[in-house]
């Protein structure tokens, strides 16, 4: 009575059925998938909305797609398989499909039974857990390699204490049949685990029982359809139940199980098999013959787990092997809030730039303000400066234009008066006075080399002509040895000096050797004067030290126009001067110039 129901149920629907399909006109490919679960289930669900997805990306057009669904769990009778298979003939009966895909074993067999009445000639793919699952013509299927051990392996690494593992599944024979399976799979683990396996219970004993495992246990959940008063239910929603109520931690090998409760495992991914299955799907549809794809086998498990439940359990996160999936982390603070964390950085950060910028403009503007002030101060002290200089400039030209009358006067002048003299004496000489006149001229001629040598000397004060024809080096020994011959104790030594140095470098630095060595003579006393003169790389250094009695260099410099002189002489050609003096401990002066190489090649050129 109860399958004469069914047929009834399901043969009524096929009056909704047009008799003449669009997708008959147009060409469109038809495609059949059976489920072996019902339709609100977890497989079903997902799969009835993702692989007309993929076989339109796969096809470049939608296909016409239908499904159906196998409530095996609930109507395991004989009569409701052949009331199914009545409905599918009714339905599909002559009517074409370009493939027929079966998603597990029941929908496999169910298809297998009906496919030479209703699908001849179709191409039939399928996926299943059952490895003696019999292949049959013009067909192509993968076999999911489901190892339930591999759950274990991760459960005990996260809690190595686990001494127990307590198995639950239903009283359905779908329950039975994945249950044998595992059973199976777990006897072959060694002696440190002892299963129990909580099978066939009715729902309150089992509650009861997983309300007070033992502490160094583990819940392994397998499947449960149906329990032992008969009462059937949702595998997932009955599972939330169980794991609210458990007191130890709660494991599986499907993904469809995370956010139910589970710790995790080394889950099967369901989307995965459903692209597997899709794409023996869309191979066939593009032309390849079923019987040459063949069978293959595949493992899509994945180990993951749920870190709500890992803080739950208190399960250390760093025990997690490698290439774990994390699920469900719930954000931290900064993950949560990053957005306005930064945008409060951002109003922050451009708070202190306005104000540091303010900040750097008012320093700047006081720095400004500071150097202007120190500018015109300088400014006003270099005009000063200049008014002082001016005027012992303008000193001391009347004071050499005196020192040079003087000599022209009391030297030159008076030795040629003298020679005016010895030669008018001369020219009047009488005949008889031979050896006078012979005197005189002798006199006349040594007057005359006196004469030579003063203008010789006086010229080479004014401009050291020598500079030109002998070089700096040899100049500065010639005025070592002028020093010398006046009787002060003079030594010069040089090295490394270019062979070729601007014309006007090198009267620079001969004007200050000459100052200086002046200044230690007439100011200093001093008895030991030591010139040295040495090049290193486009520098050229003076130094001249002596052991005189040295002065203030700071009281002096603001007086001294020969030093000032020296200072100024060296800022054209971007020098320095430095003078290094203490009363009573002597004098070291070292002037130093940059002697560029184009300066040096043009001299030498020229």
């Amino acid at each position: 009575m109860r399958a004469r129901r069914l047929i009834w149920i399901l043969v009524s629907g096929l009056s909704l059925i047009p008799a003449v399909s669009l997708a008959q006109e147009t060409g469109q490919k038809k495609v059949l998938v059976v489920y072996s679960t019902r339709r609100d289930t977890q497989l079903p669900t997902m799969a009835d909305r993702e692989i007309p997805k993929l076989l339109q990306q796969g096809l470049s057009a939608a296909p016409d797609f239908y499904s159906e669904h196998i409530d095996a769990a609930r109507f395991p009778e004989a009569p409701y398989q052949a009331a199914f298979r009545e409905y599918l003939r009714l339905k599909y009966l002559g009517k074409h499909f370009d493939v027929v895909m079966a998603m597990n074993r029941n929908a496999y067999e169910m298809v297998s039974s009906v496919r030479t009445e209703l699908f001849p000639g179709t191409p039939v793919v399928y996926i299943t857990q059952d490895r003696a699952a019999r292949r049959i013509a013009n067909a192509a299927g993968t076999t999911i390699e489901l190892d339930h051990r591999r759950t274990i392996a991760l459960a005990t690494r996260l809690q190595p204490d686990t001494e127990e593992v307590f198995v639950v599944s239903g009283s359905s024979p779908r329950d039975a049949a994945v249950l044998d399976v595992a059973r199976g799979q777990f006897s072959t683990l060694g002696p440190g685990l002892t299963f129990t396996y909580l099978s066939g219970l009715a729902t309150d004993d089992l509650e009861r029982r997983l309300g007070s495992l033992p502490e160094h246990a583990i819940v392994y959940y397998l499947i449960l359809y149906q329990d032992a008063d008969g009462v059937n239910v949702n595998p997932l929603d009955y599972l939330s139940r169980l794991t609210a109520l458990s007191n130890r931690p709660v494991y599986s090998w499907v993904d469809s199980t995370m956010d139910h409760g589970v710790v995790g495992g080394s889950l099967m991914a369901l989307e995965q098999q459903v692209r597997v299955l899709t794409a023996l799907a869309l191979r066939v549809l593009r032309g390849e013959a079923a019987d040459a794809i063949g069978a293959s086998s595949v493992n899509l498990q994945v180990d993951q787990v749920d870190w709500r439940q890992l803080r739950r359990w208190h399960i250390d996160e760093a025990r997690l092997p490698a290439g774990t999936l994390v699920r469900f982390r719930e954000p931290s603070r900064w993950e949560r809030d990053k957005s306005y964390i930064l945008f409060g950085l951002v109003v922050v950060l451009a708070e202190t730039a306005l104000i540091a910028g303010l900040i750097v403009q008012l320093v700047r503007r006081r720095r400004a303000e500071a150097k202007e002030r120190d500018a015109a101060a300088a400014l006003r002290a270099s005009y000063d400066r200049i008014r002082d200089l001016g005027g012992r400039l303008l000193g001391a030209q009347e004071a050499e234009r005196s020192r040079i009358a003087r000599e022209l006067h009391d030297d030159i002048s008076q030795q040629l008066s003298v020679l005016a003299i010895n030669l008018d004496i001369l020219s009047n000489a009488r005949p008889d006075r031979a050896d006078e006149a012979l005197k005189l001229a002798r006199e006349a001629h040594a007057r005359v080399l006196e004469l030579a040598d003063s203008v010789h000397q006086l010229s080479h004060q004014l401009h050291p002509a020598r500079l030109r024809v002998v070089g700096l080096a040899a100049a500065l020994g010639a005025l070592q040895r002028e020093a010398q011959a006046a009787g002060h104790s003079v030594t010069f030594r040089h090295e490394n000096v270019p062979a070729v140095i601007p014309q006007d470098v090198m009267l620079c630095v001969y004007r200050i050797a000459q100052e200086a060595v002046q200044n230690a003579i007439k100011h200093s006393g001093a008895r030991e004067i030591a010139m040295s003169l040495t090049g290193k790389e486009d520098t050229l250094t003076l130094t001249v030290v002596d052991d005189g009695a040295g002065f203030d260099v700071g009281s002096s410099m603001a007086r001294g126009l020969g030093l000032i002189s020296m200072g100024e002489r060296l800022e054209p050609f971007g020098g320095t001067l430095h003078i290094d003096s203490t009363p009573g401990r002597g004098t070291r002066v070292e002037a130093r110039v940059v002697v560029p190489m184009a300066q040096a090649s043009h001299a030498e050129s020229a």
